[in-house]
């Protein structure tokens, strides 16, 4: 690791940002002893990229954990040119993404290098919204938000259901058990098991 990538503030982005959601990130990031960005959640992402920045630098440590959500709309949304934005300053590193399935019309998907299913088993493929894995052949994670993620230089997508849901399995009152394992294998493929 070079001086200049030390200096850089590591950052992982979550794709979903509503109300529950923002709890199961904010428990889920507490676990793992990171720092979440509160103000990124909602449903769209209210902040724009340039405000995200400066609030991740401002954050005492990492690995930061932001929120991104497009409300489901189709194309460049609110959440995904912040995404954009944050991707290209040169002071943050996105070490990671977890990529939150959803039933989003329209979107492509995208492929992911695991997913954590609602068991908490890591697992090859993407996963639907309820965190169940998807039937053999489905190579996509469909979501809101999350087909910007393979234009940016992101270098670990993690799938999931639907934050802080998945019929109970990822609920506040259990710790957010199913984010929390995937920010957990985002950072043990980043070569860090804990924080700075």
């Amino acid at each position: 690791m070079t001086a200049e990538t030390a200096r850089k503030r590591r950052v992982i982005v979550i794709t979903d940002g509503d109300k529950v959601a923002r709890k199961a990130v904010e428990s889920a990031t507490r676990r793992i002893g990171g720092r979440c960005i509160s103000l990124s959640a909602g449903n769209p992402t209210p902040v724009t990229g340039k405000k995200l920045a400066q609030m991740i630098l401002s954050t005492p440590h990492d690995p930061v954990v932001v929120m991104v959500d497009d409300r489901g709309a189709v194309g460049m949304g609110k959440g995904e040119q912040a995404l954009w934005e944050i991707s290209h300053d040169d002071r943050i590193e996105l070490i990671g993404a977890v990529a939150v399935a959803s039933n989003t019309l329209g979107a492509e998907g995208i492929t992911v290098d695991q997913s954590v299913d609602r068991y908490g088993r890591l697992v090859d493929g993407p996963v639907d919204k309820n965190g169940y894995p998807e039937p053999p052949g489905n190579r996509y994670l469909e979501g809101d938000t999350v087909e910007t993620l393979t234009q940016l230089p992101i270098p670990v997508i993690i799938g999931t259901g639907d934050t802080g849901k998945m019929q109970g399995a990822d609920h506040v009152r259990r710790g957010a058990p199913i984010t929390t394992q995937a920010l957990l294998e985002i950072l043990r493929r980043a070569g860090n098991n804990g924080v700075d």
